[in-house]
């Protein structure tokens, strides 16, 4: 949780809020079909749900009360892989300073799967 003060009160934001707004961010990239995650049953990565977009994601929250975000997503075949990643780390870096007022560290990308048709 990391918490915000200023002269009129705090704020505290806790982790589901993070993980929320990085999963929709990153699932609104160009190429990005969705996060994934992986089934401890089988070992096989699955496709979530857009209501399920933060299950993909791990927030890390630092001392000096920046965070890191991993996030694990699955593309369309035939994009440019460096170019999705690069475009989900600059978008939810983005997005979450925007919207929390919260440093980002770190934005690391895991693509776990790409997905055919």
């Amino acid at each position: 949780m990391i918490s915000h003060e200023n002269e009129n009160g705090k704020v505290c934001v806790s982790t589901n809020v993070f993980t929320d707004i990085a999963g929709t961010a990153a699932s609104n990239c160009f190429g990005v079909k969705g996060m994934a995650a992986r089934s401890v049953k089988d070992g096989v990565y699955h496709l979530l749900r857009k209501e399920s977009a933060s299950k993909g994601v791990k927030v890390t929250f630092h001392e000096d009360n920046t965070i890191s975000i991993d996030l694990h997503i699955m593309v369309d075949h035939g994009v440019n892989l460096n170019a999705v990643g690069s475009s989900v780390i600059s978008e939810v870096r983005y997005v979450v300073t925007n919207t929390t007022g919260t440093q980002v560290r770190d934005v690391n990308v895991y693509i776990d799967s790409v997905v055919i048709g």
